[in-house]
């Protein structure tokens, strides 16, 4: 490990923002399934958001093309998260401030939608990232989520750069980070104080201070 770091790309929701609350997505999911006409049973919503599933086989149940119902519940989903922010919820951590002292390029690279991170990044003021992607509204974006590393490679490369330091708050990230060839700082906040990894990080750290700190050749002191 070093920490000389060409760049360090961030996850977004549970990083820099709070995690969005899971109920806001299953009513995006009931929402998105009654807009086909289909009073889906709310436990099967739930399901899809607690295992994080793309629910191809209950749209085809019900004679749903899944490409255009998925499509609809992005916009579902990022529409209400985007409501959600607004009426004061979903903030943005005070340690983000931190990262104004790292002295490298920053990337974003999440599996919320893109449209919702480009809301987040305006709404809360974000740091100025040199690239932030979420995933594109489609079956073949959503393959694409972490902890599968396609989102973290595209954004190195659109970067320029290979030593990269990834840091996350789940299993995923550090997978893909992993995948991807990069060292992995796992975040554990207080909503995964007792999170358990079966996959082990670079480090770990309990906020953005403490990363910056630990990053100290990048970092200018305050």
């Amino acid at each position: 490990m070093t920490d000389t770091y060409e760049a360090v790309v961030f996850d977004c929701d549970g990083v820099l923002v709070e995690p969005t609350d899971r109920e806001v997505l299953v009513d995006a999911v009931v929402d998105a399934f009654a807009a086909f006409g289909v009073d889906i049973v709310r436990s099967v919503a739930e399901r899809t958001v607690r295992k994080d599933e793309v629910p191809v086989e209950a749209a085809r149940e019900h004679d749903v093309d899944p490409e255009a119902f998925w499509h609809y519940r992005e916009l579902r989903a990022s529409l209400a998260q985007q409501a959600h922010v607004r009426e004061g919820r979903k903030s943005i951590y005070d340690d983000v401030v931190a990262l104004s002292r790292l002295d490298a390029p920053l990337g974003l690279v999440s599996n919320n939608q893109h449209a919702t991170i480009e809301f987040l990044c305006t709404y809360h003021d974000l740091p100025s990232f040199d690239v932030a992607y979420g995933r594109r509204p489609t079956l073949a974006g959503a393959a694409q989520r972490k902890p599968e590393p396609d989102n973290v490679e595209r954004a190195l490369s659109d970067m320029g750069v290979r030593d990269a330091l990834y840091v996350g708050d789940s299993e995923k990230d550090v997978l893909a980070a992993q995948r991807a060839g990069i060292d992995a700082a796992f975040l554990r906040r207080d909503h995964v104080a007792d999170a358990a990894l079966s996959v082990t990080p670079t480090f770990e750290v309990q906020n953005l201070e403490a990363l910056v700190e630990r990053l100290s050749p990048l970092a200018e002191r305050p």
